[in-house]
């Protein structure tokens, strides 16, 4: 058993499987999830486990070189979008069309579905290198 970092298998095994480029969404309840990459199911009930939770999980086992967020997250939910560009960091942060995201979202390697319940809380990160 692993002693830290992600627990869950099928998301850890896909982070460890990840090549410069790939490209991992984070979503909230709510984002389609397209016919093609790996649909990683962590949704328990309303909330649980929140988006922010898991992109501070993720970011802290994957090397991320940009990250993609829909415009309107900024004026529907500001305050996850405050929050999500703090956790981001330094991560240079593309925004496009929440269409424009829903598209890109079918190059990802695998979907994370969170039960968050705010509306846009979606992210998609691309992988960088660690050396």
């Amino acid at each position: 058993m692993k002693k830290t970092g992600l627990l869950n298998q099928p998301l850890s095994a896909v982070i460890a499987g990840l090549g410069h480029t790939d490209m991992l969404v984070i979503g909230d309840a709510g984002l389609p999830i397209p016919a093609g990459p790996q649909r990683i199911d962590l949704a328990v009930s309303a909330g649980v486990p929140p988006f922010l939770d898991v992109v501070r999980a993720v970011l802290g086992e994957m090397a991320v070189q940009g990250a993609v967020v829909a415009a309107e997250m900024a004026s529907v939910s500001p305050a996850m979008h405050a929050a999500l560009r703090d956790i981001l960091g330094d991560i240079p942060v593309e925004v496009v069309p929440h269409e424009v995201f829903k598209a890109r979202t079918r190059e990802a390697r695998a979907i994370v579905r969170t039960g968050e319940f705010t509306p846009y809380a979606n992210v998609i990160l691309i992988a960088g290198v660690v050396f």
